[in-house]
């Protein structure tokens, strides 16, 4: 698997991207579970059928981009006017910075982007989930491995890691709008309708002060790269648990409807949650 992944990350974006294209309408076409998922997660968001039609193929550029940005070299990134300054001050405050990004875009390249940019002043962590394909596990753990970008896993263990890193000023990233398993999450209104969403991001924040930033990592066309967008939390996050889970996915409408054309909207986001410890 390593061996095609890195044979892959050599191809051009645009070529990548192109394949994704097609490879995102053949599964849309062929799967009618997916193709019935993404319709009605597309009409939930109060979205009409024309917004999904972009995100059908951007879908497939996601995956196909992915051994590229796991294993190839580096990929040209513009940061928009202001977005460099924002996470500047995030770090100057020192109070720990926490990401957030939705099924957004390129949220691979978020990490990897500001390692390269603000990682010597203060190292990056990332939430990630091993792989329960052995195959896949390998390769996901040797492809995150890079300079000032480190990982946390979803147990009690990463917690623990991240809270450290927020206290020691540093950054954590996440991507809040993953189903967590049961027992980490509450029930929130998501695009109007209950969808179990994890307390972690909210419980970071309340435990240790963080900045919040609002991040995500707009996929350019015709291969031309990636646009690294970042917005301030506007308001602070109430004492009480539900409700600061709740403005935290009410940012997250926010930024998947400023690029809907990029959003996953075939992810499982109203599933109920798996049953697992941590």
């Amino acid at each position: 698997m390593i061996l095609l992944f890195r044979f892959l990350s050599r191809w051009p974006l645009v070529v990548l991207h192109g394949v994704g294209w097609l490879l995102g309408w053949l599964v849309f076409s062929a799967s009618p579970t997916y193709r019935r998922r993404f319709i009605a997660n597309i009409r939930q968001a109060g979205l009409n059928w024309r917004h999904g039609l972009t995100a059908i193929g951007q879908t497939g550029c996601m995956v196909m981009e992915t051994p590229r940005l796991w294993f190839g070299g580096a990929v040209p990134v513009q940061w928009a006017k202001g977005a460099e300054l924002l996470v500047q001050q995030a770090l100057d405050a020192g109070k720990g910075v926490l990401i957030l990004t939705p099924h957004l875009g390129c949220f691979e390249m978020i990490p990897q982007e500001y390692a390269k940019r603000f990682g010597a002043v203060q190292p990056i962590t990332v939430l990630y989930r091993p792989s329960r394909q052995p195959y896949l596990r390998e390769v996901v753990a040797t492809a995150r491995q890079r300079e000032h970008l480190l990982t946390a896993p979803t147990t009690l263990a990463g917690v623990k890691q991240m809270l450290k890193a927020l206290r020691a000023g540093q950054c954590v990233g996440l991507l809040p709008d993953q189903v967590p398993p049961e027992g980490l999450g509450v029930w929130s209104p998501f695009f109007g309708r209950e969808a179990y969403t994890m307390t972690l991001s909210a419980r970071l924040v309340q435990q240790t002060g963080a900045s919040i930033l609002l991040v995500r990592g707009e996929r350019l066309s015709w291969g031309r790269g990636y646009r690294f967008h970042a917005l301030p939390m506007r308001q602070e996050l109430p004492d009480d648990l539900a409700a600061a889970v709740a403005m935290v996915n009410q940012a997250m409408e926010q930024l998947i409807l400023s690029s809907p054309g990029q959003y996953l909207w075939g992810y499982s986001r109203y599933k109920q949650p798996r049953k697992e410890s941590v």
